[in-house]
């Protein structure tokens, strides 16, 4: 982390206006009042950074209003204070399979500054109508008082939507909740399939998470999207695409976040064609999105390995500054044009950003940062996000090189992720581990399925040597 530029522990400083900090913000007189409502926060079963919360209302004509609260970080981390300069600096919390390194203190992120269970808390409501076809229609943005009936978790709930389980008991002890539950639901799905039909990808990639048995590292587990993850994934799209047109409306600038035009799109092409499928020669969202669900169709199996090559072969999004009333790049894989990041203030520096234009324009106030300000913060947003990724994937590699030290010699089938000057990388399954190909690679490139033999491995390095195995 320090390589990169990120700092790992908090300065005196931090510690001293952490420790001054005894308890949540207050609410006053000019917030609305929406503790009655049935909120409920989806994670991962073990997270306590909770940063949003939702419920749905019925409306006449199949309509469903949904309401997201997201965490008033604000209130507590004020601008230029020691704790504000902290997550400025590394902008984001990292996650690797040694430690979670946080970008505010857990004293915060994980309790105060978290809409925690059952916790009253402050927050910045989006309020958006969905249609039954899916489409957003009147919106707002406001400042509200929140309580979180119900601590969920991703893997529970996509089964008990899914009727593979019963509900979990949070669920069961909320009267109301299981039905708002369904509404919420309902919703999410119209608007998942409105945005895939305007062009957004179906991607299945498959996230690695550390599994210990004791203190000791056991596996890499694959996590795969449910029903529960589409959910916040699609109300978190649509939240910040609200978040970001109000701020154009209320003439703000704003941090965006955008996807280009693919890097390779080319190769994508070439992907396509090997499966007996073609694309247009300039990238067309729309075109690909045909091809990746025919694809998930026909082969389910092997569809997380063509989303991983697609997603390689986008490139990265980065965050930009938009100015109102100027045109902005959009975000190809979302296949939407007014996109910011606002949603996970706990956990990303950007929202933070955004809480604070936010607050600004809610009461007509000057913006809190110069443009000048906010270009260099976009630039170092998006600096600082690879850099955290990049520590991310060195932890990985070393906790996949400790699993696989004691099987070299060994047979695996698995996809090539990366094919460039500095080196051609292979993905295997079990455990999910990614590793260098250091003989045979010649003629690989993304995409490719191929047999590699596991030649070497060094823990303290992350190195995961393969040789290919065959023609």
């Amino acid at each position: 982390m320090l390589d990169r530029g990120l700092l790992p522990d908090f300065s005196a400083d931090v510690i001293a206006e952490t420790s001054a900090i005894t308890k949540a913000a207050a609410p006053d007189a000019s917030l609305k009042d929406m503790r009655s409502l049935l909120w409920c926060s989806i994670d991962n079963e073990d997270s306590l950074d909770l940063d949003q919360l939702s419920v749905a209302e019925q409306l006449p004509g199949g309509a469903v209003k949904i309401f997201v609260a997201v965490a008033d970080v604000d209130a507590i981390v004020k601008k230029d204070s020691a704790i504000d300069g902290h997550a400025r600096t590394n902008t984001t919390s990292v996650y690797t399979a040694a430690e979670i390194f946080p970008m505010l203190p857990e004293k915060l992120s994980t309790d105060l500054t978290s809409l925690a269970d059952r916790k009253e808390r402050l927050a910045f409501v989006i309020e958006m109508e969905v249609g039954a076809d899916g489409a957003v229609g009147q919106s707002d943005v406001y400042r509200a008082v929140v309580v979180n009936r119900a601590k969920l978790a991703y893997n529970s709930v996509a089964a008990w939507l899914d009727g593979t389980a019963p509900a979990p008991a949070p669920i069961s002890a909320v009267p109301g909740l299981d039905q708002n539950l369904r509404l919420q639901d309902r919703a999410a799905q119209a608007m998942k399939t409105r945005r895939h039909q305007h062009g957004a990808l179906t991607l299945d990639t498959i996230e690695a998470r550390p599994v210990f048995t004791g203190d000791s590292l056991s596996d890499l587990r694959a996590d795969q999207k449910n029903r529960a993850t589409e959910l916040i994934e699609d109300f978190m799209i649509g939240a910040n695409g609200v978040t970001a047109r109000y701020l154009e409306l209320k003439g703000f600038p704003a941090l965006r976040r955008v996807l280009r035009f693919p890097e390779r799109w080319a190769r994508i092409v070439q992907l396509a064609r090997d499966l007996g499928a073609s694309l247009p020669p300039g990238p067309d969202c729309q075109a690909l999105q045909q091809f990746l669900e025919m694809r998930r169709q026909a082969d389910p199996a092997r569809f997380p390995d063509l989303s991983l090559s697609v997603v390689k072969l986008l490139g990265r999004g980065e965050y930009v500054l938009e100015y109102p009333g100027q045109p902005v790049a959009g975000h190809f894989g979302l296949a939407v044009k007014d996109y910011t990041h606002s949603t996970a203030p706990n956990r990303r520096f950007p929202d933070l950003i955004t809480q604070r234009l936010l607050k600004a324009a809610l009461v007509g106030a000057r913006t809190p940062y110069t443009d000048d300000e906010l270009d260099q913060i976009a630039d170092h947003c998006t600096e600082q996000e690879d850099n955290a990724t990049k520590v991310e994937r060195q932890v990985r590699k070393s906790a996949a090189a400790l699993l696989l030290e004691s099987r070299v010699g060994e047979r695996f089938d698995g996809i090539v992720t990366g094919a460039s000057s500095k080196g051609t990388w292979v993905r295997i399954d079990h455990p999910a581990a990614e590793g260098r190909v250091v003989r045979g690679f010649k003629g690989l490139d993304v995409g490719d399925h191929v047999a590699v033999k596991l030649v070497d491995t060094d823990v303290e390095r992350g190195f995961v040597d393969f040789a290919r195995v065959g023609k």
